[in-house]
């Protein structure tokens, strides 16, 4: 049997994994785990074979999950889950480790835990250590800024967004034709984009710094930006800092 791991912040998420792998008589699943602080104790705990294992997670994230990990004398075999297009799928089929772009279907599913199980089987556990090993040190120096999502099967360039709204647990992205609802924090949206193209200007906004027409002082510090389609957004006096560096100006 191949003891299995399912670590994803999404409810959804985890129970389309589970209902895959339920019929597989190859499979049994030990743990389902819904953050990476869970995620690291259990597999340090359990030692499962294999791991789904969920890249974008609040407060830890998949890579930081691994990399607590890299004192264990043999790392479980991992498929990353992923919802962005971005450029750590290069570094996943550079190094040979298998991914499920969200939303995936059932034959790209299979597909991996195939390629997954047969990797088990041949794999050197030295070998397979030092390409992990690998492919997080690539992470790492890497810029880990988003370049696109996927949303609803379609690609969405961040250069597209205007602005970033705060909806609870969930963001809208504003692009000039039409607005997003996604399931990210904005904490975990401010860490992805590029800090050089994107800033916060408030706890429920976050701007493309492109996207900027006018900057207008208001009271107590605070200032008022008009975005070029028209939208005002303010700049409360916690962030007015980083947008004085990023557009040149005194505020």
């Amino acid at each position: 049997m191949i003891r299995v791991c399912v670590v994803d912040d999404e409810a959804i998420a985890c129970r389309k994994i589970q209902g895959l792998l339920k019929d597989d008589p190859e499979i049994e699943i030990i743990q389902v785990c819904r953050n990476g602080e869970e995620a690291s104790d259990t597999i340090r705990e359990l030692l499962p074979d294999l791991i789904f294992l969920d890249v974008q997670m609040p407060r830890m994230d998949g890579f930081e999950v691994l990399e607590s990990l890299t004192d264990l004398k043999s790392m479980p075999h991992v498929i990353f889950v992923t919802a962005y297009d971005r450029y750590a799928i290069r570094a996943f089929e550079v190094h040979a480790f298998d991914y499920l772009l969200k939303p995936f279907d059932k034959k790209r599913f299979a597909d991996a835990l195939k390629r997954a199980k047969a990797q088990i089987l041949r794999n050197s556990e030295t070998t397979y250590n030092r390409n992990l090993f690998a492919l997080l040190q690539e992470i790492k120096t890497q810029s880990r800024s988003l370049e696109r999502l996927v949303i609803k099967n379609r690609v969405l360039k961040t250069d597209e967004i205007d602005w970033i709204e705060a909806q609870g647990k969930y963001a809208l992205i504003h692009t000039r034709q039409e607005s997003h609802l996604v399931r990210e924090g904005m904490t975990g949206f401010e860490a992805q984009l590029d800090p050089k193209k994107f800033l916060r200007i408030h706890k429920s906004a976050i701007v493309n710094i492109e996207r900027i027409e006018h900057v207008q002082p208001l009271f107590h510090g605070d200032y008022r930006i008009i975005l070029r389609n028209g939208t005002a957004l303010t700049v409360t006096r916690r962030y007015r800092r980083k947008l004085n560096e990023l557009i040149g100006k005194p505020l």
